[in-house]
């Protein structure tokens, strides 16, 4: 006999739901989010006599302590279902919208009851691949946190200090930081002269010194004087702001080195290091999105669609809409529109369908987005063939395809 389980996740605690193949609720619990609790599954699996092999598991996230120790128990039908699916399903069972934790759970076990043929099971990435996963996200984290943060800091710099926020050719590179934490003020600045900026940039291993005495030369430049209570109060919280953000900018530093040794390791850097325009952080962040099991996406279609890339068709009768595709990773289409973009500069494919569909599209987002899409069918097919890609094969085959058919 086949047992569907339901789980509906969440920080502390979990509920459950266990359904035979008719539909019948066999238990419902409610366990913490501990070992104590996972075990209780266990438990109740082994009183109803069913083996792990028939069991089907179903929740809405794969990235939590609670599915590791499900595949270590050796839970291999494990489905990770959509939240909108999840959500679009809930007329099954109610009319209202009244919900509660008990009855998502009952609904994600019939879903899996009815739907489960139709669903994937999600099968665990190598320790190596779930590493380089975590480190990317910590990697996106921390370029989030420091564009929010540059861009505080510059706002501040603005009222009080201007020339401080234009010296250098972005807030978000050390020798920027380091500068204003030294020279906090425009006063501390009138004083310096080209040979104490040497000394200075030396110090935070600037190389440019070319450029010292006209960066100089702008920071000498008659600006506005704020008031000494507004610079007072400015330049405290400017000083804070550099020492946050020089720690942030060390470790993305540190955590892209350590990135760039576990992706020498894989086994499938070689496909993602050959695609054009990428570099030390798309080509293991592509290959976090796509991971290790090359039955995760069956098609092309089913990647480009949790990229984003691709848009929702709506057609009934004569009406028929090409909308935006608003539910998806939204961090894997901001990576795979940074490929396009950066594309661009090595591929002359890239270029030559950039520039057919550019006046066809919306903006550059729109263009790029279209791009991306057609890179993903590429790598797709490249990842289930294991090969790398090669510019003059990719040329080759498109022109043969391209080529009128003989009779």
């Amino acid at each position: 006999m086949r047992l569907y389980i339901g789980i509906d996740w969440s920080q502390n605690k979990h509920d459950l739901c266990f359904l035979n193949q008719a539909g019948a609720s066999l238990a419902q619990i409610t366990i913490p989010h501990s070992q104590e609790g996972f075990w209780q599954i266990e438990t109740i699996r082994q009183k109803l006599g069913i083996e792990v092999a028939d069991c089907y598991i179903g929740l809405e996230t794969a990235h939590t302590i609670l599915v590791d120790f499900l595949w270590d128990q050796r839970y291999t039908q494990l489905y990770i279902l959509p939240p909108n699916k999840v959500k679009s399903s809930r007329g099954r069972f109610r009319q209202s919208a009244a919900r509660n934790d008990p009855s998502d759970a009952l609904l994600i076990a019939d879903i899996l009851r009815t739907d489960h043929p139709r669903l994937q099971a999600w099968q665990p990435d190598a320790p190596l691949t779930r590493q380089i996963r975590a480190m990317i996200g910590f990697v996106g984290f921390l370029t989030r946190r420091i564009v929010a943060l540059t861009n505080r800091q510059r706002t501040l710099l603005l009222r009080y200090y201007p020339a401080a926020a234009e010296l250098f050719s972005a807030l978000n590179i050390p020798i920027a930081q380091h500068f204003i934490r030294v020279f906090s003020s425009p006063q501390e600045a009138a004083r310096l002269d080209l040979e104490q900026f040497q000394a200075f940039a030396r110090q935070h291993h600037y190389t440019q010194y070319r450029k010292l005495p006209a960066i100089l030369a702008k920071l000498h430049q008659p600006y506005p004087q704020a008031d000494p209570g507004i610079i007072l109060s400015c330049q405290q919280e400017a000083q804070v702001l550099a020492a946050i953000l020089l720690e942030m900018i060390a470790s993305k530093k540190t955590m892209l080195r350590e990135i760039k040794a576990l992706f020498a390791r894989h086994p499938d850097r070689e496909i993602f290091a050959s695609l054009p325009g990428t570099g030390e952080y798309l080509q293991p962040a592509l290959l976090a999105k796509f991971g290790d099991d090359r039955n995760r996406f069956p098609s092309a279609s089913r990647v480009q669609a949790i990229a984003g890339t691709c848009p929702v068709t709506i057609s009934s009768g004569k009406r028929k809409q090409v909308r935006f595709r608003k539910s998806c990773d939204r961090e894997f289409r901001h990576i795979v529109q940074q490929w396009a973009r950066s594309s661009l500069r090595d591929s002359i494919w890239a270029n030559a369908y950039y520039a057919r569909i550019r006046s066809d599209c919306d903006s550059e987002s729109h263009a790029y987005r279209c791009l991306a899409n057609r890179w993903l069918a590429v790598l797709w097919r490249l990842w289930q063939d294991r090969k790398p890609y090669d510019e003059a094969y990719h040329l080759k085959q498109r022109a043969l395809r391209s080529q009128p058919r003989t009779v």
